[in-house]
């Protein structure tokens, strides 16, 4: 019986723990400010796919001349992906079709690019899509960037 309420503590706290870290470690991700929710799915096919498929939820950070993105629910200290502005091609704009609308957060925009030779899709709120655009826009004279 002692045994059982043991584990069964262990488990919470265990549990609690890991909320606690992923809490904290977004914390840490935010604290230089910068920072909003993106989703993104990579090396996407040419062809629409509205099943929701291959969506991540994550932060996206401004450092500098790139946009450093972190997966949400990970424990990694560092960027999942970083993406160079001089390196972005926007190449679409559209809204979630079919279950995408399920996978991605409410009133997302989805922002197709390509970097460096691979497809990508960023999905963000409309008060984000405008800011990243704007940094993109800002870029430094001499660097090309194209905007769609």
């Amino acid at each position: 019986m002692v045994l059982a309420l043991w584990v069964g503590l262990s488990v919470v706290v265990m549990v609690l723990l890991g909320l606690f870290v992923f809490g904290l470690r977004r914390r840490l991700i935010q604290r230089s400010g910068g920072t909003f929710d993106c989703s993104l799915r990579w090396d996407v096919s040419d062809e629409p796919d509205s099943l929701g498929k291959g969506w991540v939820y994550g932060v996206a950070r401004y450092s500098g001349d790139r946009v450093d993105w972190f997966r949400v629910f990970s424990y990694a200290p560092r960027p999942r992906r970083g993406l160079e502005r001089s390196a972005i091609e926007v190449i679409a704009r559209r809204m979630p079709e079919g279950e995408e609308e399920l996978a991605l957060l409410s009133d997302s925009v989805v922002l197709g690019c390509l970097h460096r030779g691979t497809r990508l899709e960023l999905a963000m709120s409309e008060d984000a899509l405008t800011g990243f655009l704007a940094w993109l826009e800002a870029a430094p004279p001499g660097q090309r960037v194209n905007v769609a």
